[in-house]
């Protein structure tokens, strides 16, 4: 067994490496003393095709691996543009997965092309306050409601959400007390941020001010039934994926 890395590997690594030449040092220093999300940068990572390095080829991505991946966020800290860059596009590159791995044909001709090609940017909203890492224990709740859910409850910790127009969420569907076990009753929602039943609020913090941290406070957001991703009560299961 070898891991040394392969010839395409290898080039992906040197032309995501060349791309980042054009955001050098005086671009990111400005972005952290500033703050402002990188949109140049984001853009210009999907015109190349790197913000579906991983999304199958049949919705535009260029369907490699969690590996190549890894590779494309690598180089990009390491060009100088540090966790501001990789945070600025991690969660195009990597947060859609449960998406691919258990969302609908349907949904996936939805969701994934627009982010794909950088028209539009998703947030991950899992954290809450008061929960810690016990996702288990989220008390954000999803009510279905006909062809709908309604969604009430309190985020935190979520990037981006100042500039996304989409939402990955977990909720909970089943009170914990009555799910088999805590790992289940979670549901997992792909949607739009509604800021008109959605508060977002950015969190001042030190350091990666290009990327914003910011606490959700959902208030009768109501989701069609069809931007559920799989099954209700999976959804801690599919986010591991």
């Amino acid at each position: 067994m070898t891991f040394a890395l392969t010839a395409e590997q290898l080039e992906i690594r040197e032309a995501v490496a060349r791309l980042c030449q054009r955001f050098g040092d005086d671009y990111w220093l400005k972005k952290d003393n500033e703050g402002g999300f990188p949109h140049e940068f984001h853009q210009a990572m999907a015109e190349a095709g790197w913000l579906g390095v991983a999304m199958p080829e049949e919705y535009g991505g260029s369907g490699l691996g969690i590996t190549e991946a890894a590779l494309v966020m690598q180089a990009v800290a390491q060009s100088g543009a540090g966790f501001s860059g990789a945070s600025a596009v991690h969660m195009n590159i990597f947060g859609l997965h449960p998406i691919v791995v258990f969302g609908s044909d349907v949904q996936k001709r939805r969701f994934l092309p627009p982010l794909i090609a950088g028209k539009e940017k998703a947030c991950f909203a899992v954290t809450e306050p008061d929960v810690g890492l016990d996702t288990t224990h989220l008390k954000t709740r999803a009510v279905r409601d006909g062809d709908h859910y309604v969604i009430n409850g309190r985020k935190i910790w979520t990037s981006t959400a100042q500039v996304t127009e989409k939402m990955l969420i977990l909720t909970r569907t089943t009170p914990i007390e009555e799910a088999a076990r805590p790992s289940q009753g979670m549901t997992l929602f792909y949607t739009d941020l509604d800021r008109s039943a959605v508060e977002v609020r950015e969190i001042p913090k030190m350091g990666r001010m290009a990327v914003d941290s910011n606490m959700l406070f959902i208030d009768g957001l109501r989701v069609p039934a069809t931007d559920r991703i799989g099954e209700e009560g999976r959804g801690f299961q599919y986010i591991l994926h």
